[in-house]
């Protein structure tokens, strides 16, 4: 008798949410997404794993695999404190102790994930590149999420980056400060062109991008899991009222179909930010022009987007993992999880 299929859980711990896919019978089962702003401290990366205790009771992994990003957040003194503290606490926190991505450096025990703590810093999008380039060949990853969006080019199979950390990647236009949720709207720019006019905006806190994409009927409300600005509710007029604040108007001093004129101004914003970054990713790779657009993250609806001006074909991430029924646009939001997950089977089981 075959032995029983292994399950997996795989884990992004990132610096504002957490998300996990369980991987069970060689495809995925589940997946899920919690808000963990864990610059407020340890207990938020536990309350996650409470939920997913709650939100799974009678799951026994035979395997939990993470990868990370939380190492940045301000809770820790520098990245590599942060490796270290957070491998050690999901030793504890998870049984049987987890085995943590390291790109090419392998799976890495606690132990050894602390001492290779550069290997396991924010190296979810790693996960995802080798995750599509295997089925894909080549092509361009573009992973647009809550706060950051990674553009990883694709050759013969493999990730190609010119970047590995943050760092390189920033300078490479690899790594680009901006997501569909949580992005300050000042953080695009300077000036906005509303009703015919460019005017400057407030660089003050009013606004973040969820704001405009919820207005846009964008952004999923299931994504949409962080406080808005101004700690108010996500009502119409709460997003419409936040939006005016970054031009100096009050919600009242015009009507909704301007305020989703405004919105769709930031939006272009925000997509011409991406489509350069990718062109020099592009240029940098020189991938054939036909190189498809693998789309990942809650703002791969961006993703479509850019394919469709850049002239590509688009292929949404969870059609690369078995991604349930009801549950693709979860497993895009959540590719890293279900890349580790995937990898760590692809590697589990003997070839043929």
């Amino acid at each position: 008798m075959p032995p029983p299929e292994p399950i997996i859980v795989g884990w992004d711990v990132g610096g504002a949410h957490v998300k996990a896919s369980v991987l069970q019978g060689g495809r995925i089962a589940d997946v899920a997404q919690w808000a963990a702003p864990l610059w407020q401290g340890l207990d938020r990366l536990d309350a996650a794993i409470d939920a997913a205790a709650r939100r799974w009771p009678d799951l026994t992994p035979s395997h939990h695999v993470v990868t990370m990003t939380a190492e940045m957040t301000d809770l820790f003194e520098d990245r590599q404190r942060g490796v270290e503290a957070l491998v050690g606490h999901l030793a504890h926190a998870l049984s049987p102790s987890p085995l943590f991505f390291a790109g090419d450096a392998g799976w890495l025990d606690a132990t050894a994930a602390a001492r290779a703590w550069q290997q396991v810093a924010s190296a979810n999008w790693l996960a995802t590149a080798h995750c599509v380039a295997g089925r894909v060949g080549d092509g361009l990853l573009v992973d647009i999420g809550s706060t950051t969006t990674d553009i990883i080019p694709l050759a013969s199979g493999l990730p190609v980056p010119s970047g590995r950390s943050d760092a390189e990647r920033l300078a490479t236009g690899e790594l680009v400060y901006v997501g569909v949720s949580r992005t300050p709207l000042c953080a695009l720019g300077e000036r906005v062109v509303w009703r015919g006019q460019a005017r400057n905006v407030m660089n003050e806190f009013f606004a973040t991008t969820a704001d405009v994409f919820r207005l846009l009927g964008q952004l999923d409300p299931d994504h949409d899991q962080h406080p808005p600005a101004d700690g108010s509710d996500k009502s119409q007029a709460a997003t419409c009222r936040r939006l005016a604040r970054m031009v100096g108007h009050d919600g009242r001093d015009a009507d909704l179909l301007a305020w989703r004129e405004l919105a769709t101004a930031w939006a272009s914003r925000m997509i011409e930010c991406i489509a350069a970054n990718a062109g020099r990713v592009l240029a940098a790779a020189a991938l054939p022009i036909d190189a498809p657009i693998i789309g990942a993250g809650c703002g791969s609806f961006l993703a479509r987007e850019l394919a469709h001006r850049l002239g590509r074909p688009f292929i949404p991430f969870h059609r690369q993992v078995l991604a349930p029924p009801g549950l693709e646009a979860w497993v895009s939001t959540c590719a890293p999880s279900a890349a580790i997950a995937s990898l760590y089977l692809a590697g589990e089981r003997p070839c043929g």
